[in-house]
């Protein structure tokens, strides 16, 4: 049995999915969770990564997990993963990691753990998702506008289904402990060409607009500490060599090249009509 925390997020949801497709025994985790949010026989279990303890029934009798880095306590959570059987785990973290530590250093912690805990490990390390554009979801139903920052710079924006792919596919085979894996799309795209692609999809003009750095500043500190928002907004107006670079490792896994931003968009073109 799999055990998949934060299962009704965009990469949870989609792997659950996944594995019950693959013929997994699934046990799918997220606060407030109910046997209405998951397909039928997935065994769905409300906890909060923030407490381990509430973990335990959801770990009885598993044999891996996906873990995001969420909570103060990683530790404790995989000494319970460990204490139930669990003998691999997949941990979704992010690309910051390796190019912003002293940004990401709560995401690293949760790496040094998943290392240090005696377990089969993978750590996938995503880069920007294409899902952040549903930000934009409600301005462009109401008024076919979309804002952003930076409009010029591009970034390979990686399909959360291809993460859960990678997800997926590492918590069934072997050959991946120890690896750690850079997860992006397969072309830089810019924000004016992200709302481009949206317009596309839903078959309707879009009206890209630039915010200066001070008004994306004060729309994303309304829900990420300010550290993060000066991390993200680095990330997003001033990448590094590495950020900017479109990785291998999703095809390296699958088999098969990562899915473009474009093809996202259209899947998920209701969401802006």
């Amino acid at each position: 049995m799999i055990v998949v925390t934060g299962a009704t997020g965009n990469v949870g949801r989609a792997l659950v999915g996944m594995l019950v497709a693959a013929g997994e025994d699934v046990t799918a985790v997220a606060r407030g969770i109910g046997g209405g949010d998951v397909p039928a026989g997935v065994r769905a279990v409300a906890a909060d990564l923030g407490d381990p303890e509430s973990l335990v029934p959801a770990l009885e009798g598993a044999k891996a997990l996906f873990l995001l880095v969420a909570g103060e306590d990683p530790v404790g959570i995989l000494e319970r993963a460990a204490a139930a059987g669990v003998a691999r785990v997949v941990l979704l973290s992010s690309q910051g990691v390796g190019t912003r530590p002293g940004v990401y250093a709560h995401a690293a912690r949760f790496e040094a753990a998943v290392a240090g805990s005696g377990l089969a490990f993978t750590v996938l390390r995503s880069g920007g998702m294409a899902s952040n554009t549903l930000a934009w979801a409600g301005p462009v139903r109401e008024h076919r506008t979309a804002a952003a920052p930076f409009a010029e710079v591009g970034l390979p924006f990686v399909d959360p289904d291809d993460v859960a792919a990678v997800a997926a596919a590492v918590l069934r085979e072997d050959g991946h402990d120890g690896a750690t894996y850079v997860l992006t799309g397969p072309t830089a795209t810019t924000p004016r060409q992200r709302a481009a692609a949206i317009a596309e999809a839903i078959g309707e003009p879009v009206r890209f607009v630039e915010q200066t750095r001070e008004e994306a500043y004060a729309q994303l500190g309304r829900f990420m500490p300010p550290a993060v928002v000066e991390g993200t907004l680095a990330i997003l107006g001033e990448p590094t060599e590495e950020e900017r670079r479109v990785g291998g490792d999703v095809e390296r896994v699958l088999g098969r090249p990562a899915a473009a931003f474009g093809a996202w968009a259209a899947r998920h073109a209701g969401a802006f009509r």
